[in-house]
C-alpha cells in the first residue's frame, strides 16, 4: 500500500512538470510565431485615420515607410490597424517575424488610451519582451518652461485627476482652488490615500539618452507661432523652440488658465515631493502608462524601455490681455510644428535604437549618464 502511494505521488509529480514543460514549451512556441518589434510608437490621434492628411500618427508612416497595416482586434475603430515596417526582403528568412518600428493610434482619453495598449499587449500578434517603446504626441505648454513647438522629455507622468473637487464658488476661504487629494487633506497636503497609478517616473538612463541624441535636433516653427509666441511678454514662451526635459500631466479634462495651470505645478510638485516640474498637460499619458505597466507585471514587456515625449502646440493659459475662453479658442499656429517636431525629434532616438540594436538590445547602452535637468 505504501509502495503503491509513492508510486502514485512520482507519478502526479511527473505529470505535473510534464504539463509545466509543455507549457513552456508552448508560450516559447507561440513567441515565435509573433512579429518582434524594435520600437513601438504611441501616438493618440490622427486627422483622416491612420494615415490621414496631419496629426502625430501620418509623419511616422510617411518617412518610416511603415506600409504594413496590421489588424488588431481591441483597438478603436477609428484606428484598427498597427502599421509596421516590412521586413527586408533580402533577409526574409531571418527577419520574417520582425520589425524595426511600428506604429499604434490610440485614440483620444483615458478610456481609448488604456483599452487600446492592453488590447495591444495582451494579442497574440507581437513579441514585446525587448521592444523600446516612445510615447509622442502634442501637448499644451506652461510658458514657464516652454513656447510653441517645444519638445520635452518627461521623467515623472502625473495624473491630474484623482483627487477631491469642490466648486470654487463654495470652497473653503483661503483655499487656492477647489481641490485636494484624497483623504481629509486640504490644497497643499499631500494625499493620504494613495491609489498607485497617481505617478510614473521612467527610466533615467533612457530618458538622458533620449535628450543627448534629440538635444540639437533642428525643430521645425512658422511665422504664425512666431507671431503669437511674441505676445508672451517672457521667457521662454517668447523664444524659439527647444529641445527639453519636464514633466507631463495627464488627465482627460482639456483645462486652460493660469489659476489651473498653477494647481497643475502645486500638484505635480506635492506628488512627487517637489521633484517633478509640469510643463506639458496631455489626455492620456497615465492611462498608457498603466497599460503598459500592467504588462510588464505580466511580463509582456519591459517597463524600463519607455520614452515619453511631448510638444507643445499650444500654451496652457492666455497672454495678457487675452481671457482663458480667448486663449482656449485662438488659433497659435502651433499645430503643424508640434505634430512634425513629435516626429523630428522621437526619431533621433528611433534611428538610433534601431541602427546600433546590438548596443540596445539587451537595455539602454551604458554610457556615462549626463546630469541634465534643464528647464
Amino acid at each position: 500500500m505504501k509502495f503503491t502511494r509513492i508510486l502514485s505521488i512520482f507519478a502526479i509529480i511527473f505529470m505535473a512538470g510534464s504539463l509545466i514543460a509543455q507549457a513552456g514549451s508552448n508560450d516559447d512556441k507561440d513567441h515565435s510565431k509573433r512579429r518582434s518589434v524594435k520600437v513601438m510608437v504611441i501616438t493618440m490621434f490622427n486627422i483622416g485615420g491612420s494615415s490621414g492628411p496631419f496629426g502625430e500618427t501620418h509623419f511616422w508612416i510617411e518617412r518610416e515607410g511603415l506600409t504594413e497595416a496590421i489588424t488588431v482586434p481591441g483597438l478603436s475603430s477609428n484606428f484598427p490597424q498597427v502599421f509596421c515596417k516590412p521586413p527586408a526582403k533580402d533577409n526574409r528568412d531571418k527577419e520574417k517575424n520582425s520589425s524595426d518600428v511600428c506604429v499604434i493610434t490610440t485614440d483620444i482619453g483615458y478610456a481609448n488610451a488604456a483599452s487600446s495598449i492592453m488590447a495591444l499587449t495582451l494579442s497574440d500578434l507581437f513579441d514585446f519582451r525587448q521592444t523600446y517603446f516612445l510615447i509622442a504626441g502634442i501637448a499644451g505648454v506652461d510658458p514657464a518652461d516652454g513656447t510653441l513647438g517645444s519638445a520635452a522629455w518627461s521623467r515623472y507622468s502625473v495624473d491630474f485627476g484623482l483627487a477631491h473637487e469642490i466648486d470654487a464658488r463654495e470652497m473653503e476661504a483661503g483655499w487656492p482652488y477647489g481641490y485636494t487629494g484624497f483623504g481629509p487633506v486640504a490644497p497643499g497636503v499631500k494625499p493620504t490615500r494613495i491609489i498607485g497609478t497617481e505617478v510614473y517616473q521612467l527610466n533615467e538612463a533612457l530618458l538622458q539618452k533620449a535628450f543627448a541624441l534629440s538635444q540639437n535636433v533642428t525643430l521645425a516653427d512658422n511665422a504664425d507661432s512666431q507671431a503669437y509666441r511674441a505676445l508672451y511678454p517672457n521667457p521662454p514662451a517668447n523664444q524659439p523652440p527647444k529641445v527639453t526635459i519636464c514633466d507631463s500631466m495627464a488627465v482627460d479634462t482639456y483645462w486652460h488658465g493660469a489659476l489651473l495651470s498653477k494647481r497643475a505645478n502645486d500638484w505635480a510638485a506635492l506628488l512627487t515631493d517637489g521633484k517633478s516640474n509640469y510643463c506639458m498637460t496631455d489626455e492620456e499619458d497615465n492611462a498608457t502608462l498603466t497599460a503598459l505597466k500592467r504588462a510588464a507585471n505580466a511580463g509582456l514587456l519591459d517597463f524600463n524601455r519607455i520614452a515619453l515625449l511631448r510638444t507643445a502646440s499650444n500654451f496652457d493659459q492666455p497672454h495678457p490681455g487675452q481671457t482663458p475662453f480667448q486663449s482656449l479658442n485662438t488659433r497659435s499656429g502651433g499645430f503643424v510644428p508640434s505634430t512634425t517636431n513629435a516626429y523630428l525629434v522621437g526619431s533621433a532616438l528611433v534611428h538610433d535604437i534601431v541602427s546600433h540594436w546590438k548596443a540596445w538590445q539587451k537595455g539602454v547602452p551604458a554610457d556615462a549618464p549626463l546630469t541634465v535637468n534643464p528647464k
